[in-house]
C-alpha cells in the first residue's frame, strides 16, 4: 500500500517517486490545500475509502496516509 501511495503523491506533485517515504510530510513537499483534496480524491478512488474531511486535517505525512487507509478498509 505504501508504494501506491507514494506513486500516487509523486504523480500528484509532480515529484520523484523515489524521494519519497512514509516519514515524508506534504508541507515538505509543497503541497497546498488543492493539492491534498486532489490527493485525497485519488486515495479514495484508489482504495476505495473516503476519507471525512476531519480527517484530511490529520494527514501530515505519507504514513499517515497509509495509517489511515489501513485502518478503515473493508
Amino acid at each position: 500500500m505504501l508504494e501506491k501511495v507514494i506513486a500516487i503523491v509523486a504523480e500528484g506533485l509532480g515529484v520523484e517517486a523515489g524521494n519519497l517515504n512514509a516519514e515524508t510530510t506534504f508541507e515538505s513537499l509543497g503541497a497546498d490545500s488543492l493539492d491534498l483534496m486532489d490527493m485525497v480524491m485519488n486515495f479514495e478512488d484508489e482504495f476505495g475509502i473516503e476519507i471525512d474531511a476531519d480527517s484530511m486535517g490529520t494527514l501530515k505525512t505519507i504514513g499517515d496516509v497509509v495509517d489511515y487507509l489501513t485502518a478503515h478498509q473493508n
